[in-house]
């Protein structure tokens, strides 16, 4: 595992450990089928991406695995042009227990 975090993709592309962090990222957007090619529409935004690389460390602050995503820049997007509204889908294990309870 590669102790450091690097702040740029040219820094990750040069350590094989963060390289396979990227491929694994890319896989599971195939395997989930979460990206679809489409041709670009005529005058429209389109949204940038930029990859996070983070250490992901167990109880005792040793490493464990590299991990990298590849994130939106939703900061460039406008309201009323590039999306409508906004919703997440997300069960916490709280709620589900509570949830259970009741």
């Amino acid at each position: 595992m590669c102790m450091i975090e690097p702040s740029t993709v040219e820094e990750a592309l040069v350590d094989e450990h963060w390289v396979m962090a990227m491929h694994d990222e890319l896989n599971q957007f195939k395997r989930n089928e979460i990206w679809e090619p489409v041709p670009r529409p005529s005058k429209t935004n389109i949204i940038g991406t930029k990859w996070v690389f983070k250490n992901k460390q167990d109880e005792h602050g040793l490493i464990t695995r590299n991990k990298a995503r590849l994130m939106a820049k939703g900061y460039n997007q406008q309201e009323g042009i590039d999306f409508g509204e906004t919703y997440a889908l997300v069960a916490r294990l709280e709620v589900v227990t509570l949830l259970f309870g009741l």
